[in-house]
């Protein structure tokens, strides 16, 4: 496999989504997004922060889903 293709996040056993990232990539997207949100609610302007929060979601959001082993889809708890 190559590593441009491996993916950064695990599957969620339940339900929609990514679970924990399993490589480096994947922890420094989230390493980026955890600090990202509170400093947009704590230094940006009132109205920009939620803009800010809405655009760092969103950039994890693609980014996890694109580089989801499996990609998003429903999970029932088997191991497919």
């Amino acid at each position: 496999m190559n590593t441009i293709d491996k993916p950064w996040f695990r599957a969620r056993r339940y339900g929609l989504g990514s679970g924990l990232p399993i490589t480096w990539q994947g922890w420094v997207v989230l390493g980026l997004f955890v600090p990202a949100v509170p400093a947009a609610l704590v230094f940006a302007p009132k109205p920009l922060n939620l803009v800010l929060v809405g655009i760092a979601t969103a950039a994890l959001t693609v980014v996890s889903a694109a580089k989801t082993k499996g990609g998003w889809r429903w999970r029932w708890g088997r191991d497919d």
